[in-house]
Parts: structure tokens; C-alpha cells; sequence
């Protein structure tokens, strides 16, 4: 760790890239929220017909072998790596650093909060050895634990590793600064993105790459969800299952993706001339710990985080254009992340348009906080926040901007974006339009 006693460096975005459920490269991503649309089908990964939740919010059609240099390096990869190589490989694109010869690659890290492995195997044994019965295994055990095998080798154990999606990213990218991945559940990519900004604010590197990439549409995560009560059970209308703020909300739609961003000491992109998107300019991170899977009754670890960012970015509540919420559609996190906002902003709070994405794209977990916060760049850039779909039936408790089903032109110069995950864990960024 850096011991320099000169001011801190601002940091900057020059690059953004996204794999998700609505597009699989930023614009399609952003031209789709804006329309409204939705990503969320039946679940395809395996056979989730006889589940409580038969649907999530699936990437479709994605090879990550397009966007890569490399795809010999990548040739056994798990999903969640997939995701990332592709969205990293968007953004350092996009922040023009393919270019950029006389880059000092080992002044470039990584953060990520990235999922915990792909769990292939369990979909392989869920959709492909679910055949055979206990009898038949026991008849002729040798030839389905071949088959197992097969299927799963060395490589399927190596990539079930949460840090192996670092090792494929610092690979293709030939970047070899400081390397962190964190796993705070839901919080995740916001945390890293926070903390890779504290890394670059201390002068540890020139360029860090960060972000997240998670899938648990597995048969593990859906039942997990399941048993928690936590996701929606609307089966029959799948697309108006993720529902916001909405009096009739009854769970989250799992998803799945990748949003990557590039950020930059501010000395280091404008000595090479980049493109700046937004600076970086709050951060705030708590825990509250109150129960595993419960935000405290009385929003404090959701406020505690938000302060703390107002604090280090040096704006006050009435300065924020807009927020990002987490918004899961979770009768809980909707009432409390309101409640908290209430208590932070005061009288501002319902002159702020607030609006969760995650009716469109379903929820991505690790990988939500950062696609949000890309989200919140697109709307400084095109003066567009965009919309919480299927809310229809407002709830009558909750009574902020919510921006319901449409999207709405106006100035964002500062946005705010929450992230909260299970075990207590909450994390609040907060972006500007650079000048």
C-alpha cells in the first residue's frame, strides 16, 4: 500500500461495457431500457418447470469468443467469465486503450466483485445425468461417474475459483498492477468499483479495471432464492414479474451478466487525451448487519452508506439529480430503501427522480450495482434517466419519484446509485458530469 502524502487523485470513467439480458454491448442495452423492455423469460439453463419460479432474466445468444483476442486462452471458461471478458473487453475498447502504446500495463489492476463460480456442473447434472436413476447408477456406476468426468475435469474445478475470472481479464488484457476481488453478495461490483477508486485516489495505479460478472440461474441459486421467499412466483406473466415500488411486488427476478468500467487517474486520461465520461466522485460503504437477509427495519446501514458518500464527494442531497436505487421488488428493500432516502434527502427526496432497472433486466446480483451505475453515465450523457417498469399500482407507503413505465428527459449533472446485500453489507456511489 501506497504511503503518499500528496492530495488525493480525482478519478475519471473513460470506458463502459455490458453483457446482460437486454443487449450484449451498451448501447442495445441502454436504447432497450429506455423502450422499456424486457429481458425476462423462462429459465433455459435447465429444466426449471416443476421450480416455484419457472422464469429469470437470461443472456441470450452471447459468445464471448467475439470479443476476445484470445479465445485459446479462454477455452474452458465458466459463465461468469464469459460475461466479464466480454464487458471488459467493451470498455478498454471504448476508453481507447488498444491504442494507447505507451500504456505502463503494470500501473493497470483489477477489482471485480465477481460470483462464485459458473456451477456448470450442477447444471450438467441437473439437465443431462438427471436420466439416471439411483437404480441404474448403481448398476453400472463406473460408466456415470464417466460421463461425470467427462464433463467435468480439472478445468471445471479450477473455474469454479471466484478469482479465476481476474486471471482471464489480467490475461487478455496483459495488465499486471494490483489484482482484488471481492464477494459481498448483492453490493458487490458497487463496492469494487468504490474501492478501485480508492486504489487509484492513493496513487496504487494509473488505470483500474472494474466492475462485476455473475450468474446463479442454477438450480442451486433458484432454489436458495426460492426457500429465502425472496423471487417473484408470477408465473404466468413472467415480463410484469419484476415490479419496483409496486403495491403488488413479490419477489426479484434472477438474472444474470457482466458491466465493466474503466476508470482513470484524472492526470492519466487527459495526459493521453481520453474520452471522459464522468468522474467518480462519492463513495460509501456499511455494514448493518442486522439479520442475514433483512436490511435494519430503520434504513441504517442504507443511510449510513449514502452519507458517507455525500461526505467524500463534497454535495449535498439537494445536489443529486438523480438516484439509481437498488430496488429489487422485495416487499422489504423497497419500503426501507425508501424510507432511508427519505431520511438523507429530507424535503429534496421527492423532487428526485429514483428509478431500479431491475424491472427490465431482472436482478444480476454481483454484477447489478455495476450495469446501475454505467446506467447512471448514460443518463449524464444523454440528459435521459430511465424508467421502473410495471408500476401500475403504486404503493400507497411509498411515495417518491419513481419514474413509473416511461422514461423522462432531464438534466443529470450528479447521480447516485445504491447497491445492499444480503449479510448487511451497503455500498453508494456517486458520479458527476466532468467539467
Amino acid at each position: 500500500m501506497s504511503h503518499n502524502t500528496a492530495p488525493p487523485h480525482r478519478v475519471v470513467i473513460t470506458g463502459i461495457g455490458a453483457v446482460t439480458p437486454l443487449g450484449h454491448d451498451v448501447e442495445t442495452l441502454w436504447s432497450n431500457l429506455l423502450a422499456g423492455k424486457s429481458g425476462i423469460g423462462p429459465i433455459e439453463h435447465f429444466d426449471g418447470s416443476t421450480f416455484p419460479t419457472t422464469f429469470c432474466a437470461h443472456v441470450r445468444d452471447y459468445d464471448h469468443r467475439k470479443f476476445v483476442r484470445h479465445p485459446e486462452y479462454h477455452e474452458h471458461v465458466g459463465l461468469n467469465t464469459r460475461f466479464a471478458l466480454g464487458a471488459a473487453r467493451q470498455a478498454w475498447g471504448a476508453a481507447g486503450l488498444d491504442d494507447y502504446d505507451t500504456l505502463d500495463r503494470d500501473r493497470v489492476g483489477l477489482y471485480l466483485g465477481s460470483g462464485e463460480g459458473s456451477l456448470d456442473f450442477t447444471n450438467y447434472v441437473a439437465t443431462n445425468l438427471a436420466g439416471w436413476s439411483a437404480e441404474n447408477r448403481a448398476i453400472d456406476s463406473v460408466a456415470w461417474a464417466k460421463e461425470a468426468r467427462q464433463r467435468f475435469d480439472r478445468w471445471g474445478e479450477i473455474e469454479q475459483e471466484a478469482n479465476m475470472t481476474l486471471y482471464h481479464l489480467a490475461q487478455e488484457l496483459s495488465v499486471g498492477g494490483p489484482a482484488y476481488n471481492c464477494l459481498t453478495a448483492c453490493a458487490a461490483s458497487t463496492q469494487a468499483i468504490g474501492e478501485a477508486t480508492e486504489i487509484l485516489r492513493r496513487g496504487d495505479a494509473d488505470v483500474m479495471i472494474s466492475g462485476g460478472a455473475h450468474t446463479m440461474i442454477h438450480p442451486l441459486g433458484v432454489t436458495g432464492f426460492n426457500r429465502l421467499t425472496a423471487l417473484s412466483e408470477r408465473n404466468d406473466d413472467p415480463t410484469s414479474a419484476s415490479r419496483p415500488f409496486n403495491a403488488t411486488r413479490d419477489g426479484f427476478v434472477l438474472g444474470e451478466g457482466s458491466g465493466m468500467v474503466i476508470l482513470e487517474t484524472l492526470g492519466h486520461a487527459t495526459a493521453r487525451g481520453a474520452t471522459i465520461l464522468a468522474e467518480v466522485i462519492g463513495y460509501g460503504s456499511s455494514a448493518d448487519a442486522y439479520r442475514i437477509t433483512d436490511i435494519h427495519p430503520e434504513g441504517r446501514g442504507p443511510i449510513s452508506a449514502m452519507r458517507l458518500a455525500l461526505e467524500e464527494a463534497g454535495v449535498t442531497p439537494q445536489d443529486i439529480d438523480y438516484i439509481s436505487a437498488h430496488g429489487t421488488g422485495t416487499k422489504e428493500n423497497d419500503s426501507i430503501e425508501t424510507l432511508a432516502v427519505k431520511a438523507v434527502f429530507g424535503e429534496h427526496a421527492k423532487s428526485v427522480p429514483v428509478s431500479s432497472i431491475k424491472s427490465m433486466l431482472g436482478h444480476l446480483i454481483a454484477a447489478a450495482g455495476a450495469v446501475e451505475l454505467i446506467t447512471c453515465v448514460l443518463a449524464i450523457r444523454d440528459g435521459k434517466v430511465p424508467p421502473t417498469r410495471n408500476l401500475h399500482t403504486p404503493d400507497p407507503a411509498l411515495d417518491l419519484d419513481y419514474v413509473p413505465n416511461t422514461p423522462r428527459d432531464t438534466t443529470v449533472d450528479v447521480a447516485l446509485s445504491n447497491s445492499f446485500g444480503f449479510g448487511g453489507q451497503n455500498d453508494t456511489l456517486i458520479i458527476r458530469r466532468y467539467e
